[in-house]
């Protein structure tokens, strides 16, 4: 878990009317937002009894969370330079047996149009489940990408790019196959769960007969809004989560995150590849350590992110530092020191995680962690030297485990008219 901090800014747009049942234009969910109070109604209680009651004529909107909007076509595409989502679905599928290259081209079309419909906060293109109808386009974005066995599958292995080959093997690896890699991925985002899953339920069924879900892991961020100003996340530790992360305007920031409109291969133009993991944290064992134990393991301080050489979060780490006994105040071990860029050749990711609670094991375990998702213009550059350096002495690896992995190549953004991905399929 790379220390690195994340983006904020969060685009805005205006969502299309939804057609109505007769096929005239309705009210969008974005415009339900804004206009429930009219029709809706407001639960009210007389004489004991609890009943209904007609809300205002004119009802201000709770928030404007809800009618933010992020743009489908565009340069690169979206979920990747967006702020943190407060609800996540990562989902991968395989192509079903007989399907290659003309299915998986379909199938891409299919999801486009449903992407930028449901974006725009309109319904799905068929058979919408209604899930979302009440709220805006929640800032929902939907990424797609394809897996190293997608090339094989589609007849198209000459055009597979060299950084998706298989990431090596770490020693702090414990993963399940069945929930790593894939053919194609999908990372869905937003900041209502309601939006999120209808997102997910149409992107599952436009898939019906072309692939088939091999993996699903659903993730959380902490509420727009829940915070008095904006912060750099925390993590399920505890800890703040992303200091360090590229920001747009650095000014290698495209160099580091996308690969060029003159890269190779041609078609992955301005796209990016996405590593993901599922980290399994140790909590019990972690909530065991006292508060100057888990602050040496990480570098940092709980309270405020800022390194224990001193400052504020922002604050540079000075990694010669010295306390009386003449030991280092960051310890050499520490998280946030090993995985300093200028301590791995410049090496850099954009990481866009998810924290995620899948129950509790039948010895009462906790099974949760952090979905962990960077970007980078190259693997091989940006994930592979810092989990590298990491597997050799971080001393947070004793209290997590990487489960699941996978890496996949997401192209540029579609331009208008067109669907992701079809510079690859139609090229």
């Amino acid at each position: 878990m790379p220390d690195q901090s994340l983006p904020q800014a969060r685009p805005h747009g205006s969502a299309e009317p939804e057609p109505a049942a007769d096929g005239s234009r309705g009210l969008s969910r974005r415009a339900l937002l804004g206009t429930a109070g009219a029709t809706g109604l407001a639960l009210g209680a007389a004489g004991g009894a609890v009943g209904y009651a007609a809300a205002p004529a004119q009802a201000t909107p709770l928030t404007s969370v809800g009618a933010n909007r992020a743009m489908f076509h565009g340069k690169h595409q979206p979920g990747i330079t967006e702020g943190l989502q407060a609800r996540g679905h990562l989902v991968a599928f395989d192509l079903v047996a007989g399907a290659g290259r003309r299915q998986a081209a379909a199938l891409l079309r299919r999801w486009s149009t449903t992407a930028e419909r449901l974006m725009a906060g309109e319904p799905a293109p068929h058979d919408d489940t209604a899930v979302a109808r009440d709220a805006g386009p929640s800032s929902l974005t939907v990424t797609f990408g394809f897996g190293h066995s997608f090339f094989g599958r589609t007849g198209l292995e000459k055009q597979r790019p060299g950084a998706l080959d298989p990431l090596p093997d770490f020693s702090s690896d414990h993963l399940d196959k069945a929930r790593s890699d894939g053919d194609l991925w999908v990372q869905i985002g937003a900041d209502d769960a309601l939006v999120a899953f209808h997102a997910l339920r149409a992107i599952q069924k436009d898939a019906a007969g072309a692939a088939r879900v091999r993996w699903q892991m659903n993730g959380f961020n902490r509420s727009p809004g829940a915070t008095a100003h904006p912060m750099t996340a925390r993590n399920l530790m505890g800890q703040i989560d992303g200091t360090r992360n590229p920001k747009p305007a650095d000014a290698d920031f495209d160099k580091r995150i996308f690969v060029p409109a003159s890269g190779e291969p041609a078609w992955m133009a301005n796209g990016s590849y996405a590593v993901v993991r599922r980290i399994r944290m140790l909590l019990d064992d972690w909530e065991k350590l006292s508060l100057a134990a888990q602050e040496a393991v990480i570098g940092r301080r709980k309270s405020d992110g800022a390194p224990l050489s001193g400052g504020d979060e922002t604050t540079p780490m000075d990694l010669e530092k010295a306390d009386a006994k003449g030991a280092y105040v960051v310890p050499v071990n520490a998280h946030a020191r090993i995985t300093r860029p200028d301590r791995n050749g410049g090496a850099a990711m954009l990481r866009r995680p998810f924290s995620y609670h899948d129950g509790i094991d039948a010895d009462g375990t906790p099974d949760a962690g952090l979905l962990f998702v960077c970007w980078q213009a190259d693997p091989l550059r940006g994930f592979v030297p810092v989990q590298r350096k990491l597997d050799r002495g971080d001393a947070l690896s004793t209290y997590i485990r990487h489960e699941a992995s996978g890496l996949f190549a997401v192209p540029g953004g579609a331009a208008e008219g067109e669907y992701v991905g079809q510079r690859l399929l139609e090229g």
